[in-house]
């Protein structure tokens, strides 16, 4: 077979595709019930996501007559597409190598923005008021986020080339290098050098995930859901589609670079394992946090971001530098 055939089924089947979107899909409906059940509710049923899909493909896809038809039409395109390949660049320890085995760290850095650049492109398209401010919102807040995440990531591949080159300056953006250092030094996540770092990806899922309290973009209550107030039918579902796969991305993200330990030779148990631990690092940064806090103001939200995970992510980083 192929390598580019190989590299199609990796992002149409397993990791990505398919795969990402069957798990993803799992994951927020786990979300949405366990949160439910932390407030006394009874929760919708596990294959809420996918009845909502079918629902929504059903619908006639309307375009408001003042849109810029082509942006407002491939901005739910855009998005999918990248995080289509961004899931095939996911290593699953004991399961599946990865997509490309050099510099993939910096090519997911350059990924995981396209689904807010395609709810910014959406939303500046749909004419709509409420677009505008939630593309305003949307741009902030990707801007205060990110900056910890590229922090995170050069900890993470300095702390590993440093010890790859012998102590020398050196960073090693290799996913599978990454994965496989920690297989043989222990996990960064029991680290004391990088749990600032650590503490601070768990900081950055709730705002690039868009869930209180950094859900300002596309806040019902308040601009009733912004980028999104103007779509419906296949386009609202192709845009559900993208964070399903986002959410596995992340998660998938977090745990190749904490806590990417594998527990026996047997691969079905090992993706077993994986997706048990995207779920911990869910259920400890995404559901709780949104179940007991409230809505930050846009200025609140940049502050902190600007603050807080950057400081951590920071202190990793300089920790790296001088030991």
């Amino acid at each position: 077979m192929s390598e580019t055939l190989l590299a199609v089924l990796h992002m149409c089947v397993f990791p990505g595709g398919a795969f990402a979107l069957l798990i993803g899909f799992f994951y927020k409906a786990l979300d949405r019930r366990i949160e439910a059940r932390l407030q006394r509710r009874v929760g919708p049923p596990l294959s809420q996501p996918w009845l909502d899909m079918a629902k929504l493909l059903t619908k006639e896809t309307l375009i408001p007559n003042t849109a810029c038809k082509p942006a407002f039409l491939l901005a739910p395109i855009f998005g999918f597409t990248g995080m289509a390949v961004c899931a095939a660049f996911i290593p699953i320890p004991g399961v599946y190598r990865g997509l490309y085995n050099m510099g993939d760290l910096l090519v997911i850095f350059y990924l995981i923005p396209i689904p807010a650049m395609a709810l910014m492109l959406g939303g500046s398209a749909s004419s709509s008021p409420f677009g505008a401010i939630g593309f305003s919102r949307e741009m902030l807040l990707m801007l205060a986020y990110e900056t910890p995440l590229l922090m995170i990531l050069l900890a993470v591949a300095m702390i590993v080339g440093k010890s790859l080159n012998g102590g020398e300056w050196g960073a090693e953006f290799s996913l599978l290098q990454i994965v496989s250092w920690q297989q043989e030094n222990g996990v960064l996540g029991f680290n004391p050098v990088m749990i600032p770092a650590f503490v601070a990806y768990l900081i950055f899922l709730p705002g690039t995930m868009g869930v209180a309290p950094f859900d300002l973009p596309e806040a019902e209550t308040e601009i009733l859901e912004g980028p999104l107030l103007e779509y419906g039918g296949p386009l609202l579902a192709l845009f559900q589609v993208t964070s399903a796969l986002k959410t596995f991305v992340l998660l998938g993200l977090g745990v190749v670079l904490f806590f990417p330990g594998t527990i026996c030779p047997w691969w079905p148990v090992n993706l077993l394992w994986f997706l048990f631990k995207c779920f911990v690092l869910m259920l400890c940064s995404l559901t709780i946090v949104k179940s007991a806090t409230g809505r930050y103001r846009i200025e609140q939200a940049f502050r902190f971001y600007i603050t807080v995970p950057t400081s951590l992510a920071l202190c990793s980083l300089l920790l790296v530098w001088v030991m």
